[in-house]
């Protein structure tokens, strides 16, 4: 196992520390170029690719800061104070990418997806490698609460098939929310893994509240209504207001988050945009190559969730939502984290718009729901995060040492408490056995319902578009 961790060391370990954008470039790049598609096209696909992943990150920055800043003020004002900080993304993908296990557990998904693709068991290549640290981050929690490798390595499996699954049965849905039946993306992200939860929510929503979808407005449809005032950015200058006016910030404050939160919305629309462009060279190298040698097979490409960034749903029920989490935090038992940097909900938004098909009203009422089972997760991994964080040298500066630190909206809150459990059952035995054999058992048995449930939408997709 040792000699197998190396060589998906030496493999990845150069490509993977240059970063998410120029990786995701030569990822692309050398793809196409697999499928055919001529050395400039390829190029130029993998560099729209890296300039849209860049730009979404440095968007996500901009809007993450100014709210934060905002929510911390609340806070303040309270004197309430919570003993675990939240760093947000960035550092929790640091601390995972510094694990010599990380590149092992890419190694394996890549494998695993290639058999699933020859297995005819998934029309999926997942090309979105950065963000298997999700994945990896499961694989090393596990670990550290007493699962040796291999038992780490079959619940990252385990994980890793669901995914792929998942990609191909959000795929119709996709093709809905883009108005684009054209287009190869789908994605294998960790963050729609929450899809069974959602969708079980979803199915109570249909039956408590089913009258308060009336109340409910797509954005698209409002804008062409109303014009200016129903766009992306006249969106955001709302939210922006009402998140000032809620953490008692001065004018000043509050027309600087309004204009934030406006330019940020119309910023994801056009970078949403980029990633269309990005994967088209490849989309038409797929196309060919599966036409001449597989019959017309058609593939989906695995990127990361932003190519869902201009539905402005996303937004309006992250931004809503902050301060619900931050209210939910303050009186949650069980809950040691305070919500600052992943204050703006991006591991829980996509996915509910998935499920939902962009009901902004259910997004924010089920959001709420299933907000503590991400403060929870939070919590649990933070002695991980933290001892992590020191033993990579990547404990964030200006945090005091003796801090724990977490993430308040980290994907797959879940699959934490599975590695938890399985971690524990393996070092401890006992009746942690039991409680990791029937998480996993419900675990299996909801994404197994779920299917069924996307299998019927995916069928009356199918049938509105024969009936046209």
């Amino acid at each position: 196992m040792g000699s197998i961790i190396h060589f998906a060391n030496s493999i990845f370990n150069p490509i993977i520390a240059l970063g998410a954008a120029p990786v995701m470039l030569i990822v692309l790049t050398v793809i196409a170029l697999l499928f055919r598609v001529k050395f400039t096209k390829a190029l130029e696909g993998g560099i729209r690719l890296a300039i849209a992943l860049t730009g979404i990150s440095a968007v996500i920055g901009l809007l993450t800061t100014a709210f934060s800043a905002a929510l911390t003020g609340f806070v303040n004002s309270t004197g309430i104070q919570l003993s675990i900080t939240d760093v947000g993304w960035a550092p929790l993908a640091t601390i995972t990418w510094g694990s010599p296990y990380t590149l092992f557990f890419l190694l394996v998904l890549v494998v695993l997806n290639i058999a699933m693709i020859l297995l005819k068991r998934t029309n999926t290549l997942d090309v979105d490698i950065f963000d298997v640290w999700h994945s990896a981050f499961v694989g090393l929690l596990c670990i550290f609460s007493g699962a040796n490798l291999f038992i780490a390595t079959l619940l990252v499996v385990m994980i890793g098939v669901m995914k792929i699954i998942n990609s191909d049965l959000m795929k119709p849905t996709f093709n809905d929310l883009l108005h684009n039946d054209n287009n190869p993306m789908t994605t294998t992200h960790m963050n729609y893994m929450m899809n069974p939860a959602i969708m079980v929510l979803n199915k109570i929503f249909d039956v408590v509240f089913p009258w308060l979808d009336k109340f409910d407005f797509d954005a698209a449809k409002l804008n062409s209504k109303i014009g200016f005032w129903g766009s992306n950015f006249s969106i955001g200058i709302y939210l922006g207001v009402f998140i000032g006016l809620m953490s008692h910030q001065d004018m000043k404050a509050i027309f600087v988050l309004a204009f934030t939160a406006g330019t940020c919305l119309e910023l994801f629309s056009q970078i949403g945009n980029w990633f269309i462009k990005a994967v088209e060279p490849l989309s038409q190298g797929i196309s060919n190559v599966a036409t001449k040698y597989l019959k017309g097979r058609k593939f989906n490409i695995g990127l990361d969730w932003p190519f869902l960034a201009g539905r402005a749903e996303i937004w309006a029920a992250a931004n809503v939502l902050a301060p619900i989490m931050l209210g939910e935090a303050l009186i949650l038992p069980g809950n040691h984290l305070l919500p600052l940097g992943g204050i703006i909900a991006m591991g829980v938004t996509p996915a509910l718009l998935v499920v939902t098909r962009g009901k902004i009203i259910r997004m924010i009422v089920i959001g709420a729901l299933e907000l503590p089972i991400f403060l929870w997760a939070g919590t649990l991994a933070a002695p991980f995060v933290t001892h992590t964080a020191k033993l990579v040298g990547a404990f964030p500066t200006g945090v005091p040492k003796g801090q724990l630190i977490s993430q308040t909206t980290m994907e797959g809150p879940i699959e934490k408490f599975l590695a938890y459990l399985v971690g524990h059952a393996t070092s401890q035995a006992g009746m942690y056995i039991v409680y990791a054999l029937l998480a996993i058992a419900g675990y299996i048995l909801l994404f197994v319902w779920y299917a069924f449930q996307m299998k019927k939408r995916n069928r009356a997709y199918a049938d509105a578009k024969a009936n046209g």
